[in-house]
């Protein structure tokens, strides 16, 4: 392990209009511990750390990938990994020693969970009416910079499923035989659920 392996690999996740270059989602990640660099210097924080750097990056980036093919780009020392989708760009950013495949991997499952969430329809005014399951995929995918998920059928499992039923606990008399039998029955419901889940 080298170094400078962290597993806060994610620096942002950005969803950009490929139109104009406006903002549909953003989001930027701050390690919560700052290595020191070799040197024994502190390494920096996030370069993009007020709303204004963060703009003229994205301006920069989406006008850097308008009219490229690929989908890996080394653009202000980081890593960039891109997908065009209609007319949105959406951009993993990590660091510059972090590991491509990886960063591929959380672009992939990003993308492909918005495809499965919206019926393939992956489109600026799908994601702004469905903000919030784009923002629960993304919190599934990536925690503080650091990848948790990259199955879209997990991540989809997870942000679309159906709030379950609250059990009345009043109702269950935790003295009588029934009463425990009952309490049980619902542990064991649960304990299903989670194990279902990979929690």
């Amino acid at each position: 392990m080298s170094p400078g392996m962290s597993l806060y690999s994610v620096n942002a996740i950005l969803i950009l209009s490929s139109e104009d270059g406006s903002r549909i989602f953003t989001k930027y990640y701050n390690p919560p511990h700052q290595a020191a660099n070799p040197g024994g210097a502190p390494a920096t924080q996030n370069p993009y750390a007020d709303k204004t750097a963060q703009a003229r990056f994205e301006k920069a980036l989406l006008q850097k990938t308008a009219k490229q093919t690929g989908d890996i780009l080394l653009f202000d020392n980081r890593i960039v990994l891109y997908k065009m989708e209609s007319d949105v760009a959406i951009y993993v950013v990590g660091g510059v020693d972090e590991n491509e495949i990886l960063l591929y991997n959380v672009l992939l499952a990003l993308r492909d969970s918005l495809h499965l969430l919206f019926k393939q329809s992956v489109d600026k005014r799908t994601i702004v009416e469905n903000y919030d399951l784009v923002s629960l995929a993304v919190d599934e995918i990536c925690d503080d910079g650091v990848v948790l998920e990259t199955d879209p059928t997990i991540i989809v499992q997870r942000c679309s499923k159906a709030p379950s039923q609250d059990v009345n606990l009043s109702r269950i008399d935790p003295f009588s035989e029934q009463g425990v039998n009952n309490l049980a029955q619902l542990g064991k419901a649960k304990l299903t659920d989670w194990l279902r889940q990979g929690l």
